[in-house]
């Protein structure tokens, strides 16, 4: 598998229903720089899913972008994506591996150091440890963040390249990535902003002044 950057990763707002706001949003992350693209939808029925995956992939493809499935397996084989993001409750990741095969890139999400120590005999390409700061777009099990200090110890014992999940933005980018993170993830710093373009950009070089990127 060749080398996945996942210095900046934008995952999709399921809050925005209108199709064409959806890949306005979409094309204009990946006009600023985004390295890799979440497709993340927990609401939408099978069919309605897969009419905005398959769209997402051929805009991803348009970029050359790795675009990856939330959960979904079968809609990321449906539709041929670069791999699949599943959380702790989801399919084994033995079993998703024997379903997308060897060549697909597998996240898995990681909110203690336990299971980061349990990444280590897995077969995933990364973990996407959360949430590093408060966040209202992304449901977890926690009371608390993990903040820089879990970061700091997640990233002493995993063997995976890490990507930061909660509350990222450009305030905090810098931060996040000189305490171990490879990369972020975002939703609402890009969804949410006026130019989601100029923002992916902002945040793209904050990435890029810590040395993540050459």
């Amino acid at each position: 598998m060749e080398k996945t950057d996942y210095s900046l990763m934008y995952v999709t707002d399921e809050r925005i229903t209108d199709d064409v706001l959806f890949f306005n949003i979409l094309e204009a992350s990946l006009e600023g720089g985004v390295t890799i693209i979440q497709l993340r939808e927990k609401n939408l029925d099978t069919k309605t899913f897969y009419n905005r995956a398959k769209k997402a992939k051929s805009l991803c493809d348009k970029y050359a972008v790795p675009i990856i499935i939330n959960d979904r397996i079968d809609i990321a084989l449906a539709i041929d994506a670069d791999g699949v993001h599943i959380g702790q409750k989801d399919m084994p990741v033995s079993i998703a591996r024997k379903l997308l095969g060897k060549d697909k890139i597998i996240g898995l999400s990681v909110s203690n150091t336990q299971q980061a120590i349990d990444t280590s005999t897995q077969g995933i390409d990364y973990i996407g440890i959360s949430p590093i700061f408060g966040t209202a777009t992304k449901t977890i099990d926690l009371d608390e963040p993990l903040g820089l200090n879990g970061l700091i110890k997640i990233k002493e014992i995993s063997t995976k390249p890490i990507v930061c999940i909660g509350g990222i933005n450009k305030e905090n980018t810098t931060s996040v990535i000189q305490n171990g993170a490879d990369g972020i993830a975002v939703i609402s710093a890009i969804s949410q902003a006026i130019s989601p373009e100029k923002e992916t950009r902002t945040l793209k070089n904050s990435i890029c002044k810590t040395g993540t990127k050459k």
